[in-house]
């Protein structure tokens, strides 16, 4: 698949900046921590909560318990806004993944995002994987995929900039 081109806002962006590289951002979307979901409850209420997620096979990838809030929302609509960055506004980099949220059930594909979890953040995330799902010490976990669709990127002081890049 053909890396997604950016295009710079320059109504919001300083004169001097330019759009980061698709390989960029997928290495800023690798490496970051933490993310918050915004999930659309079934009576067109948001719900933003933050969690986990790593980035794989041109995707980022989170889990929930099939109780949870996001869980149920997933039912009723995959649509997911996924957003990372920085608590700042004068320095570093903000991104924004619009996406629908596919559930991963395959046992394979499960395993390797389960090594991808425990490389990332350590022993204390290490899943089990059976019946299309982790398990854990506090229970069960379904998977999600997230390709994304439109992604916005916000760079923050030392240029500032807005970058959209869609998915051909």
């Amino acid at each position: 698949m053909q890396e997604p081109q950016g295009e710079l806002d320059r109504r919001y962006s300083d004169p001097d900046a330019a759009a980061p590289a698709w390989s960029t951002v997928a290495e800023r979307l690798a490496a970051a921590e933490l993310f918050w979901i915004s999930t659309v409850r079934p009576d067109g209420r948001p719900h933003v909560t933050p969690l986990l997620a790593v980035w794989a096979d041109g995707a980022l990838h989170f889990c929930t318990g099939p109780e949870e809030r996001k869980a149920r929302n997933l039912e009723h609509s995959p649509h997911v806004v996924l957003t990372t960055g920085t608590n700042t506004w004068d320095k570093g980099y903000d991104l924004v993944v619009e996406g629908e949220a596919v559930r991963v059930s395959d046992e394979g594909r499960l395993r390797a995002l389960a090594a991808a979890w425990q490389a990332k953040y350590g022993s204390g995330w290490r899943f089990e994987v059976r019946d299309g799902s982790f398990h854990h010490d506090s229970g069960r976990a379904l998977v999600y995929s997230v390709t994304p669709g439109t992604v916005f990127g916000f760079g923050k002081g030392g240029p500032f900039s807005q970058t959209r890049w869609r998915r051909a």
